[in-house]
């Protein structure tokens, strides 16, 4: 926690929560595009 208050302090809010919003979406992303190739591949089966 005191190692994130001092990046809000040296770069700024708006840079670490960009950062911490990239980190986080990055697993859904990952997983809705698996998600997608699943259903393209049902969907070539039929």
């Amino acid at each position: 926690m005191e190692e994130l208050l001092v990046q809000i302090g040296n770069l700024g809010f708006p840079i670490v929560l960009s950062m911490y919003l990239l980190v986080r979406l990055e697993g859904k992303m990952e997983q809705l595009a698996t998600s997608i190739s699943k259903l393209t591949a049902v969907l070539e089966e039929k």
